[in-house]
């Protein structure tokens, strides 16, 4: 079917059936009221997730939910990062929640994610627009250990760069992110496995050694106490889940 036989059988099947798009509108006055860090007015605007007034993107009821969520993710992010929010972590908090979502099996754990996200982004941006957002040398510290994160990165390296104390760095470091640098980059290192494991063929090997773990004994132990699985477990429950037909459960019936 082409395109506009498709677009046209849609939009008169979504008219008869009542399942028009939310309005662009009040979409548009939720994100501006998150960018604006304007909590009050977002959990007055705020509607608990669910699959009415969405578009239809897989006959999977969690995969429709799902891809509509990294949608919104990414348009939240965008606003952020207009009104303000540094680009690194916005992206870093959208990676965050669209790893929690990926993994996720139930309406509620994907409901949870939806509120903690924008409540997460406007918590943040009332900071930005308050003055209290991360500081200078936080902001650098966070760039640098992105541009560096498949090469190792170590706390003297970034202090000698911020031309800062390893104590000083790491005592303001927790102070604004809430972690070590040495937890950070370990989560950070992990995504980066997460994400090499579900989009490329690299053996966990490979990976452990490309990601500059001492040994790959080391890379299991790190990625399973951040996941709870193993590399090669990640893997396989990840292609299950993404390449399982919905109807494959029922051949057996």
């Amino acid at each position: 079917m082409s395109i506009n036989k498709e677009l046209n059988y849609r939009e008169f099947m979504q008219r008869e059936n009542g399942l028009l798009h939310s309005p662009y509108q009040k979409e548009l006055e939720f994100y501006s009221a998150v960018s604006a860090g304007d909590l009050d007015r977002v959990m007055e605007l705020y509607t608990p997730l669910a699959v009415e007034g969405y578009g239809k993107l897989s006959a999977d009821p969690i995969r429709n939910i799902k891809y509509h969520l990294v949608i919104t993710i990414a348009l939240i992010a965008r606003f952020c990062i207009e009104a303000g929010m540094p680009m690194e972590t916005a992206y870093t908090i959208s990676d965050i929640f669209i790893n929690r979502l990926d993994v996720s099996t139930t309406e509620k754990q994907l409901s949870d994610i939806h509120r903690e996200t924008f409540i997460e982004y406007t918590k943040r941006m009332r900071m930005v627009n308050s003055g209290e957002a991360y500081s200078k040398h936080v902001l650098t510290c966070l760039d640098l250990i992105y541009n560096n994160i498949y090469n190792g990165v170590r706390v003297q390296e970034l202090a000698d760069e911020l031309g800062l104390t390893p104590q000083y760095l790491s005592k303001l470091f927790r102070k604004e992110v809430g972690m070590t640098i040495t937890e950070y980059v370990m989560s950070r290192r992990i995504q980066a496995a997460e994400n090499m494991l579900k989009f490329s063929e690299y053996t966990p090997v490979d990976i452990g050694n490309y990601l500059n773990f001492s040994s790959h004994s080391h890379f299991i132990s790190c990625f399973r106490k951040h996941t709870g699985m193993t590399p090669k477990q990640y893997r396989e429950n990840y292609f299950r889940m993404t390449w399982q037909s919905p109807d494959s459960g029922k051949k057996d019936e």
